[in-house]
């Protein structure tokens, strides 16, 4: 008589070459790959990023000790501490994380479509799209928060569409893109300014404090719809990371493995836009995180090109730094969080030409 072993073997580590660990299933059909230095980056940066954000939740106006932040954040505070810690600086630090790491995202995603570390949202001009949407709402219909976030979300999606079609030519070539991009982000500037320099006074000073990026005033009644659908574009770009990675490889080797590459494309530049959209919707156009977090997170776990996780992890933790500096760089004045970010990725902008140039 024969019995049957029906029992499911362990998952296996296997080591892979220096560097790296897969962990596979005996029948193969489930593997992961696991690049060491990847993984201690992040590590290092998560930690770096919890740390930031107690201390973001305990210091500002009002100070709080370790035990009483404590407290607060498991509701056995009293209602003054709960109330500064859970009400109003939680808010702010989750809106910091979640939009750094979308734009982080966004920009991991454009950098690899186009192959280009210029390849940002903010380059090619979506930001600008979507204040350009955001004002037009300001201006002409007065709306309030939620009506300038569609209005933003709906600029930057026009915007896409127009640089994709205006780009295209049997394919969208990454350095067309590009230059696309740029040409249209210099019109939709000066569209801009005519509209702001056409407002009344209040009109105006509102409209340019929040072009400059701010997560001044944010409350639980602006994070919530922006948390729930950066969470659905979040679970779009785990589903579609594959295929970015594929597109890597060139368009003959992703087609021969079964991707149908300018459909994917598309679906990617979607997701990327609607990153863009959605932080420049909630809290104004931030510059520079988009650019500078994918190349930053590329050369220090020095993989072979950009990743979608790293590259969130690390757009997190640097606008959640560059706001702590906006709150406190001048005293007794919050300054938008898009100062902060314009002034350190104007001068990593800078070096990155710098840096292309000499290599070219």
């Amino acid at each position: 008589m024969t019995t049957t072993d029906n029992t499911i073997a362990p998952v296996q580590r296997v080591d892979f070459g220096p560097g790296h660990t897969v962990i596979s299933s005996p029948s193969g059909r489930f593997s992961l790959r696991l690049q060491r230095r990847s993984i201690i980056v992040c590590t290092v940066f998560v930690s770096f990023g919890l740390v930031l954000s107690l201390w973001a939740l305990a210091t500002g106006e009002i100070t709080f000790s370790a035990n009483e932040l404590l407290h607060a954040l498991f509701g056995n505070g009293n209602s003054s501490s709960e109330l500064v810690v859970l009400s109003w600086r939680m808010p702010r630090v989750i809106m910091a994380l979640a939009l750094g790491a979308a734009l982080g995202i966004s920009g991991a995603i454009f950098q690899s479509l186009t192959r280009n570390p210029l390849g940002s949202p903010d380059i090619i001009g979506f930001n600008t799209g979507a204040y350009t949407g955001a004002l037009i709402v300001i201006f002409l219909a007065g709306g309030g928060y939620f009506q300038i976030a569609a209005g933003a979300l709906v600029g930057g999606m026009v915007t896409a569409a127009l640089v994709y079609i205006l780009a295209y030519r049997r394919g969208s070539q990454g350095f067309r893109l590009i230059i696309v991009g740029i040409a249209f982000s210099a019109i939709l500037a000066s569209l801009n300014t005519w509209l702001i320099l056409r407002a009344g006074l209040e009109e105006a000073m509102s409209a340019a404090v929040w072009g400059a990026g701010s997560l001044n005033a944010m409350g639980w009644e602006h994070a919530k719809p922006a948390l729930l659908a950066v969470t659905v574009f979040f679970i779009a770009a785990a589903l579609l990371a594959p295929r970015m990675h594929m597109l890597e490889m060139g368009d003959d080797a992703a087609s021969a493995l079964g991707i149908r590459v300018e459909p994917s494309r598309l679906l990617l530049m979607v997701v990327g836009v609607g990153f863009t959209a959605l932080a420049t919707a909630a809290a104004g156009p931030i510059s520079f995180i988009a650019l500078a977090a994918p190349q930053v997170a590329r050369r220090l776990t020095r993989s072979a090109g950009v990743r979608m996780g790293s590259s969130a992890i690390l757009g997190a933790v640097f606008l959640l730094l560059s706001d702590l500096i906006a709150q406190r760089l001048v005293p007794d004045t919050a300054l938008p969080v898009g100062v902060v970010t314009v002034s350190v990725g104007g001068i990593y902008l800078i070096w990155l030409l710098l840096r292309e140039a000499k290599r070219n």
